[in-house]
């Protein structure tokens, strides 16, 4: 039975964009709209680059447009090589630099332009801006990359600090097959219970009638891509840069990780800037979490463009003072908006809560403690692997955790999973900054999966995800898992807690339990794990 998919082609171009087609140095054509303010006089321009359709609803440009142009600026959004309305091999981040540095170049030729150019956007386009830090074309001044990362490439599976080697990601796998196998966008459900679990996505690549090459160049094993070329953007001439990062981004702490390197870059920090609020990766808040509304609001547009314009209006413009922009504006989830002159803000200090009571970790909620005195029993807990009855992911995608927001109670009481849970809050518990996992712990399998998630637990016994990550094992020793970094106040009456489980699935590869690739292993194998110690630090204010 042939897998059915939807083929999604471009939306038709604005009545108020002018769209051209802009010649890059190779002599493809990349589509490119232009939304211009009123008047006569030579403007700023801010140029967006992305794979997602320009005229789509997804990414709702015509709208932005009209934000940037009331500012005074022009808006240039264009189709990335190979999607859509521009011409050239669809091959995910390939040729970014220069085509970002051919596309500044065109626009400060243009008679509207003044010479100044920024970029703004998202994911993908995010990446698309630090191509172009890396291309350094001079009249590049300010960019603003949200929900993004450098380490988007070379591929989407392992962005954020490298020394991590983190669970493969199934939901980064479907994003490579479906936006990136020719001009279209397709939608379809694999099959995820075909092994090898490579397969399901061969099926859809035989149904459309071709494949992703950003994909075989990650699945089974990444293959590295030269995204940069000589300058990797780190290395590059500092630009103005807005951070703009959701505490609950699936890749929020892959970005995090890009805020704290360039942190320690004199030249980059003095340019970099901050601005960190309680959403996802795409924009959902936390504010009435979970979400049934899926339309875009003023005041979510606010939030969204809002910080983008202000930077912007000092950095590209020069019409506002340096001092009207705080070098961090940061979200503390249940209570406001704060401003920083640094991150994480002056005044906080490093808890480290032991995993305590390991022996009950395996037990029905509270399971094992959360606790500011170190675990002095040396108990040990064991927790198995079972590729049949693999750990059930909670929600159907990360991209949108605050959409549905889940409660993750179901999945910390079973007997597969560890949880360890922290006393009642009788004061507020601010967290502003990182929270890392630090295991020590073993497997009867040559590598294991850890994958870890923060929660607030209500006192009805709800709990919600604060921050999550992963990580593979291998033999016996410590275990590091980066959760991100986040702002967030854990009320009275509620507590904290932590799971870990081996599984999380099908947003998830399931491990192999064996030395083979999981993503070609017909007969995965299951396992048992030991925790022998583990400690969570936690940043909080106060």
């Amino acid at each position: 039975m042939s897998l059915e998919f939807t083929r999604i082609t471009a939306a038709p171009v604005p009545s108020t964009a002018r769209q051209s087609m802009v010649r890059m140095r190779d002599g493809v054509r990349l589509a490119t709209d232009v939304y211009l303010p009123e008047g006569d006089e030579p403007v700023q321009a801010v140029l967006v680059r992305l794979p997602y359709d320009k005229n789509s609803s997804f990414v709702f440009m015509d709208t932005v447009a009209e934000r940037f142009n009331a500012r005074g600026y022009a808006l240039v959004v264009q189709d990335v090589r190979g999607k859509f309305r521009s011409e050239g091999e669809t091959a995910a981040w390939s040729g970014e630099v220069n085509d970002g540095y051919d596309s500044i170049e065109w626009i400060v030729n243009q008679e509207w332009s003044d010479g100044a150019v920024g970029m703004f956007g998202d994911s993908y386009y995010g990446f698309a801006q630090w191509a172009a830090v890396a291309g350094q074309h001079p009249a590049l001044r300010a960019i603003v990359p949200r929900v993004t990362s450098t380490g988007w490439a070379p591929h989407v599976m392992n962005p954020g600090d490298p020394a991590i080697r983190r669970v493969p990601w199934m939901e980064g796998a479907l994003y490579l097959a479906s936006h990136w196998v020719d001009r279209d966008t397709y939608e379809y459900e694999p099959d995820y219970s075909i092994r090898p679990l490579r397969d399901a996505f061969e099926a859809a690549f035989e149904a459309i009638g071709a494949r992703s090459s950003a994909f075989d160049l990650t699945v089974p094993r990444p293959v590295p891509v030269d995204a940069y070329g000589t300058v990797h953007p780190y290395d590059a001439r500092p630009v103005p840069v807005l951070q703009c990062v959701g505490w609950y981004d699936n890749i929020g702490a892959a970005q995090m990780y890009d805020y704290t390197q360039l942190a320690k870059r004199p030249g980059w920090a003095a340019v970099q800037y901050l601005s960190a609020g309680s959403s996802d990766h795409n924009g959902y808040p936390l504010h009435d979490a979970p979400h049934t509304d899926d339309s875009m609001s003023e005041e979510s547009l606010d939030s969204y463009l809002g910080p983008a314009l202000d930077f912007f209006d000092v950095f590209l413009k020069g019409a506002k003072p340096l001092d009207t922009l705080p070098k961090v504006r940061w979200h503390l989830g249940h209570v406001g908006w704060q401003t920083s002159d640094v991150w994480p803000p002056e005044g906080t200090r490093t808890v480290s809560l032991s995993l305590a009571d390991a022996q009950a970790a395996t037990s029905a909620a509270p399971g094992g403690s959360l606790s500011e005195q170190p675990d002095a029993s040396g108990s040990s807990v064991d927790w198995r692997y079972n590729p049949e009855a693999l750990v059930p992911s909670t929600l159907p995608m990360t991209w949108i955790q605050l959409r549905f927001h889940p409660d993750e109670q179901a999945v910390a009481d079973r007997d597969d999973v560890l949880l360890f849970t922290g006393p009642v809050r009788t004061e507020p518990l601010d967290l502003a900054g990182p929270v890392e996992l630090t295991l020590d712990a073993e497997s009867t399998a040559p590598t294991f999966d850890v994958l870890a998630k923060l929660l607030d637990v209500a006192p009805d016994g709800t709990a919600r995800m604060i921050v999550r990550g992963d990580a593979q094992g291998t033999g016996r020793g410590e275990l590091r898992i980066d959760l991100g970094h986040t702002g967030y106040r854990v009320r009275p009456g509620h507590r904290l807690a932590l799971i870990v489980a081996g599984s999380d699935f099908p947003l998830y590869v399931p491990n192999s339990g064996t030395d083979e690739n999981p993503w070609l292993t017909t007969a995965p194998k299951p396992s048992t794990q030991t925790l022998h110690t583990g400690s969570l630090n936690i940043t909080v204010l106060g």
